[in-house]
């Protein structure tokens, strides 16, 4: 998706949204189309006003007409907000702390255009003529339904989405220096915490998730780049922002990582081991 959006970007734009801007903006984008909790959210929503049948919907419109009628209102609406959502996001990110204040700022971004997009869907669907007194309405429905949005998925958003949004993506000064992050999904792209062999894939997991890749474990460690970490044993990599503490398990001695999960250590890396974390 990015791929074909670069090559149209030109090298030296003179737009205000810089080209990483808009890769960053589109990876966020793919972690909340990619999110059943947002699915699941928003299909929730489309249901509640189809069997309420909210502002004279259940007397004017019959059942499936009905449905039709909120789940492409709800669509266009919901598509205008997490869009202004993202993109408030993506430029004040440096300058506006808080995740929760940036996305009430891109509620009040998306207020106008979700109005204006649900008068125009009401137009067509009911018909009528437009009033200045209607299209104030709609736009204070319009921040009501963003409101909503927003509220909703602040709320149920999972850790993944809010990472995502909260930090600050790798540029691509720092992916140049880590070439296994090309390999990996772009909402998976972050500092690399843990390596391990699964069968003929290797596992890597970032700050921003998991990710099974079909590459050689050793030619993977080859990629890290600047990652500062160590192999601690021929299928495990450990970066040393991931490392808990070390212990003892079974005798031998083991790494405890942040996520609770503990990772045995070959005998011929004991000391470069005890020597780096201990």
């Amino acid at each position: 998706m990015i791929g074909p959006l670069q090559t149209l970007w030109p090298e030296r734009t003179e737009n205000f949204v810089e080209r990483p801007l808009l890769q960053s903006a589109l990876r966020e984008l793919q972690v909340f189309l990619r999110a059943p909790r947002f699915w699941a959210t928003f299909g929730a929503v489309v249901l509640i006003f189809w069997v309420t049948g909210p502002y004279g919907t259940a007397e004017r419109l019959a059942a499936i007409p009905r449905l039709g009628f909120w789940l492409v209102l709800h669509a266009v609406a919901w598509a205008i907000a997490v869009t202004a959502i993202v993109l408030v996001n993506t430029l004040l990110r440096d300058r506006i702390p808080g995740l929760g204040r940036r996305m009430a700022l891109g509620t009040l971004v998306a207020g106008v255009p979700v109005g204006l997009a649900t008068n125009a869907i009401s137009l067509a669907t009911f018909g009528g003529t437009p009033t200045i007194s209607d299209l104030a309405a709609s736009i204070a429905t319009g921040l009501l339904l963003s409101a909503l949005f927003c509220a909703l998925t602040y709320l149920t958003m999972s850790s993944r989405q809010a990472e995502a949004l909260s930090s600050v993506p790798p540029s691509e000064e720092e992916r140049a220096d880590v070439p296994l992050l090309r390999r990996l999904r772009p909402e998976n792209r972050g500092p690399i915490l843990h390596m391990t062999v699964a069968d003929h894939y290797t596992e890597v997991t970032t700050s921003r998730g998991r990710e099974l890749i079909l590459l050689r474990f050793s030619d993977a460690v080859e990629e890290v780049g600047g990652t500062p970490g160590l192999q601690v044993h021929r299928s495990h990599f450990v970066a040393d922002v991931h490392v808990e503490r070390l212990l003892r398990s079974d005798g031998k001695l083991a790494i405890l990582l942040k996520d609770g999960s503990e990772i045995p250590v070959s005998r011929s890396r004991t000391e470069a081991v005890r020597a780096r974390w201990g």
